[in-house]
């Protein structure tokens, strides 16, 4: 148990002197702290201790959470909170003419969650192009080796998150938003890959396919980030 935890939630009666050990259980943690629900349950209802009732509050430690009593179960405080961010941002230009998935470099980003419990969302923009007249390029979304966010597979179609169109002159954006469950407090590492979807030819990544020496041609930047959402 953490320094605040207690295991009873007292009542005090008319006439009672109240020692500083009394205050301190029943004052300095603001609510009760419990370290599980079964300390927090065992807490009310006995003697000397508080009846259990509408709109009483506890912190539980095992699952680093808010509760309130609604007069028939304990619920969650709403309100998700966000933890650490983590940015991998991709200044320079990457180009392929592989048809099958690859790692984008500079698009990888690693996070180390702080519970089991909490889910981490993927924001990514990713800017590029197909092959002009040929093929758009594909992208897709990966936690370590397995494939996240990507649309229903359907035949013979090409699976992914968002596709480049084909252009020569232009480099256009594949946007992914993707709240994910990993489930685990180990570093996680989500990535981007790509790929180009049919034919031959070279897809390009924060530039155009022509890339001309010309202020008609763009040369642009692309980014993953993640962001624990706490429970």
């Amino acid at each position: 148990m953490g320094a605040n935890a207690q295991t009873s939630v007292p009542t005090f009666t008319a006439g009672e002197i109240l020692t500083a050990a009394n205050m301190n259980i029943s004052a300095r943690t603001g609510i009760p702290v419990f370290a599980t629900s079964v300390t927090r349950d065992a807490a009310f209802g006995g003697t000397g201790e508080k009846t259990l009732a509408e709109g009483q509050f506890a912190y539980l430690e095992d699952s680093n959470t808010t509760q309130y009593y609604d007069g028939a179960a304990w619920l969650a405080v709403a309100g998700a909170k966000c933890g650490q961010v983590v940015q991998a941002f991709k200044s320079d230009t990457f180009t392929s003419t592989s048809t099958t998935y690859v790692d984008i470099t500079g698009l990888s980003v690693t996070i180390t969650p702080t519970s089991t419990s909490s889910k981490v969302l993927v924001l990514s923009i990713v800017s590029g192009s197909g092959v002009s007249a040929v093929s758009d390029a594909i992208l897709q979304l990966l936690r370590g080796a397995t494939v996240i966010g990507s649309g229903d597979a359907a035949g013979s179609r090409r699976v992914g998150y968002a596709a480049l169109s084909a252009s020569t002159g232009n480099a256009w954006p594949g946007v992914a938003m993707y709240l994910d469950s990993p489930a685990t407090t180990s570093a996680t590492t989500y990535k981007i890959q790509g790929a180009l979807m049919t034919g031959s030819g070279t897809w390009t990544i924060n530039r155009s396919p022509t890339d001309t020496d010309s202020a008609g041609y763009p040369r642009v930047s692309s980014s993953i980030t993640v962001i624990e959402v706490l429970p």
